[in-house]
Order: C-alpha cells, then sequence, then structure tokens
C-alpha cells in the first residue's frame, strides 16, 4: 500500500478560499518585524497567503486583511512588490 502525502491547503485573504499551498504568494512578517514577499515558502515568521489573482491583492489591501493576519503595519513597498509578483507570474503563463 503506497501512502500519498495530502497537499497542504491555505486560505487566500482576498478571495477566501482554500487552495493549494504551492498555488498561493505568501507574505512573511519576520521576527524582527519586517514584512516582505516570501517567494520560497520557507521563511521563518508569521505567514498570510494570496491568490496570484490581482483582484485578491486588492481586496485583501482595501480590507487590510493583511494588515489583521500579520499584526503589523504593511508599508507600500511590499505591495508594490506583491503586484510586481503578480504581474511577472501572469507574463509568465500567457
Amino acid at each position: 500500500m503506497i501512502k500519498t502525502r495530502k497537499t497542504p491547503q491555505r486560505t487566500c485573504l482576498g478571495c477566501r478560499q482554500a487552495k493549494d499551498k504551492k498555488d498561493l504568494i505568501r507574505i512573511v512578517k519576520s521576527p524582527d518585524g519586517t514584512v516582505s514577499v516570501d517567494l520560497t515558502g520557507k521563511k521563518s515568521g508569521r505567514g498570510a497567503y494570496l491568490c496570484p489573482d490581482p483582484n485578491c491583492l486588492e481586496k485583501a489591501v482595501r480590507s487590510k486583511a493583511l494588515e489583521r493576519s500579520l499584526g503589523a503595519a504593511i508599508d507600500e513597498k511590499v505591495f508594490d512588490e506583491l503586484r510586481l509578483q503578480l504581474k511577472e507570474r501572469t507574463e509568465k503563463e500567457e
């Protein structure tokens, strides 16, 4: 009998849908309090997840879901970096 591993699920802060962790973008608040985009998914700290969809990002920004989830104020540079990541990801898929 072969055991298969469960794929970890996380909830997007924009659309509130549970999806595979590998399909989402992780934003992390490190122990020193800095907030950044975690492309590897392995940085230490508190993580929050978003779909690679610009609409989900904008919903999370408007509702301040990222700030609440991470318990920190988020600099506009982090949002700009996220928008850039989403743009690059959608261009790769086309």
